[in-house]
């Protein structure tokens, strides 16, 4: 497995080593040992799963109540997965990671606690799996409106190709909204 960190220290991109034959493909998407090497959590508490429709954007979702550190892949398709530091005592607060993932080449994104979390899907179908620290809060959810001009995310779609749930569609300004210390 390959590990690479990105512009900002702590969120990481990991590409595992694919085997591939006649019969298809094999890829080892979680190894305790490996990751716990590379500063990954070794205990998790929740394995999620969602299917979107291509343009669907989730995000940018975060919780102050029982933070959450995500390590997250597709499944089948491709998605472009953006992290946001909201860590007050950065120096990178404010600033984005994107990464484009893919079902074929089987990166995965580890996004630590104290950052936002959002994804558009690029193809028909996106299968997005992902492994939390911590369980869900509602009282502790938080969501930054997508297309803030502060944080200038270059999304590779018009605001009106979006597709996006009301709860999003009403997220909060990057300077209004809470962020960690």
């Amino acid at each position: 497995m390959k590990i690479t960190e990105t512009a900002i220290p702590g969120v990481l991109v990991l590409t595992p080593t694919i085997f591939r034959d006649s019969r298809g493909a094999f890829l080892e998407t979680w190894n305790q040992k490996r990751m716990m090497e590379a500063g990954l959590p070794g205990d998790w508490v929740q394995d999620n799963f969602s299917i979107s429709r291509k343009n669907v954007l989730r995000g940018i979702h975060y919780q102050v109540i029982q933070p959450q550190g995500k390590l997250v892949r597709v499944a089948y398709g491709a998605a472009l997965d953006v992290a946001v530091d909201l860590r007050r005592s950065s120096p990178t607060f404010g600033r984005h990671v994107a990464v484009e993932l893919t079902a074929e080449r089987g990166e995965m994104f580890w996004i630590p606690q104290g950052f936002g979390h959002a994804f558009l899907a690029l193809t028909d179908e996106v299968g997005f799996a992902y492994k939390v620290t911590d369980y869900y809060s509602a009282a502790g959810e938080r969501t930054i409106l997508w297309s803030d001009p502060e944080l200038a995310i270059p999304w590779p779609i018009r605001a009106e190709d979006v597709i996006i749930s009301d709860k999003d569609a009403q997220g909060m300004p990057f300077r209004k909204a809470e962020v960690f210390a």
